[in-house]
């Protein structure tokens, strides 16, 4: 007879326990019937993927093909994707490996759980810094998207404001407006409240990208010549950290994995990774190019603040994206806290539950006080992305796998390689940023 895992609540003490109970066969398989509904479906799967990668950073291409050139740019970037996919694909191949050891520990198979597993395998001491160090990277990232967040909508709302005519303001005094705004909102603890928000964001986002896409393919130059091929070397790591932010969506890769009906369908030739990553590279590609050959030195860190500021149109898409961006934000923040807040309630137990409320509102203030501090989306999005997206989309996934599997000579040079890519890509690209930040104070 089958069992289940059960956690239960005793409202007299408010302690949470667990046990295992056994099911009767009819019950098992209406259990089971009931968890498949909760699936996605390969359609599914593919738009969560396509959401999850097609964010602020495919509007900050254009400006990382001015710092790269545009035609090495568009050929680094195909490289970057491919390598990257492979990555995703290397971590999604190591989770199916460690899965049972996982999941005897109750533990969910999530990008944290694979890398102590792994590393646990031969090196036993060292697995909960190697969790504590995935999530380190996990929550600098997700905490960094909210800046950029920040400042995104505070300099697109500035833009229309002005146009207006209302009022003229610094930024900064956006940031801190738009953060008082956000206080209330994140104050939403479950992910389902947030669904029908996120189904509005996904159709302001599809509106917004077709229509700059659109504005993108009018009044082009005649020819590419008139923009460099290749950027002064001084720009390269700042392209390299741009570059590698737009694949933000590193994390979601193996909870979408285990969501799927169909699991199979996930990896392979024509599978749902492939498919959805080779639909988000055409499109960075393509916002990149013609964004850059459009604007040239007047790139600015976000496309959308190149649109015109004459045309009601082109304003409403710097609004739709503000609140597309603003409405994401809660779900960025939603991964820190998720991370956060158990582990202070593991070592002070008395504390009270509304205290995730004050830590929310903590976080907040925190990124209020880093956006304006760096009010300027390129180089944030370079900072974070060669500071933590280096990790977490290159050095780690290859790691994993270098300790996971026993490997041939050649597949332990590829691993390598990445690797140290990974890391010559933080080192250079966080020194660059945080000097060209320096440059601003």
């Amino acid at each position: 007879m089958a069992t289940k895992h059960v956690r239960f609540e005793d409202p007299s003490t408010n302690v949470t326990m667990s046990t295992d109970v056994q099911l009767a066969p009819h019950v098992q398989d209406i259990s089971d019937q009931d968890q498949d509904k909760l699936k996605t479906t390969n359609t599914e799967c593919l738009m969560h993927l396509l959401k999850g990668m097609l964010g602020t950073g495919i509007l900050a291409m254009p400006v990382a093909f001015k710092n790269g050139g545009i035609w090495l740019s568009i050929t680094v970037v195909l490289v970057i994707g491919f390598i990257c996919t492979h990555c995703m694909h290397l971590l999604v191949l190591s989770g199916n490996k460690l899965s049972d050891s996982i999941k005897s520990n109750k533990k969910q198979v999530d990008y944290a759980s694979v890398m102590e597993a792994a590393i646990l395998v031969k090196y036993e001491k060292w697995g909960n810094f190697a969790r504590n160090m995935v999530n380190m990277f996990l929550i600098i990232t997700q905490i960094g998207f909210c800046c950029v967040y920040a400042v995104f909508v505070a300099e697109n709302v500035k833009q229309v404001v002005e146009h207006a005519g209302l009022v003229s303001l610094d930024i900064k005094i956006y940031i801190v407006m738009v953060s008082a705004l956000l206080s209330p909102y994140v104050m939403i603890k479950s992910l389902k409240a947030l669904v029908p928000f996120s189904s509005f964001a996904n159709v302001l986002n599809f509106l917004g990208l077709t229509l700059v896409i659109v504005n993108l393919l009018q009044g082009l130059p005649g020819t590419t010549s008139i923009r460099p091929s290749v950027a002064s070397f001084g720009t390269m790591p700042l392209f390299f950290g741009q570059a590698i932010f737009s694949f933000e969506g590193i994390g979601l890769i193996l909870p979408l994995h285990g969501q799927m009906r169909d699991q199979s369908a996930f990896l392979g030739k024509a599978g749902v990774l492939n498919l959805g990553l080779t639909i988000t590279i055409s499109l960075y590609c393509a916002v990149g190019f013609y964004g850059y050959l459009k604007f040239g030195d007047d790139t600015r860190g976000s496309v959308t603040l190149n649109l015109p500021n004459d045309q009601w149109l082109y304003l409403s898409v710097k609004l739709m994206f503000a609140v597309a961006i603003f409405i994401s934000y809660g779900l960025m923040l939603y991964v820190p806290v998720h991370i956060i807040w158990p582990f202070i309630k593991n070592k002070w137990y008395f504390i009270p539950d509304k205290v995730e409320y004050v830590l929310r509102f903590a976080f907040v203030l925190m990124i209020c006080g880093l956006s304006a501090l760096v009010p300027h989306l390129d180089l944030l999005i370079s900072l974070i992305g060669a500071f933590a997206s280096s990790f977490l989309a290159l050095i780690l996934p290859a790691t994993i796998h270098l300790v996971t599997f026993k490997l041939n000579k050649l597949a332990i040079i590829k691993d390598v390689i990445i690797i140290l890519l990974g890391l010559v890509g933080f080192v250079t690209g966080t020194y660059t940023s945080l000097a060209a930040i320096a440059k601003t104070f």
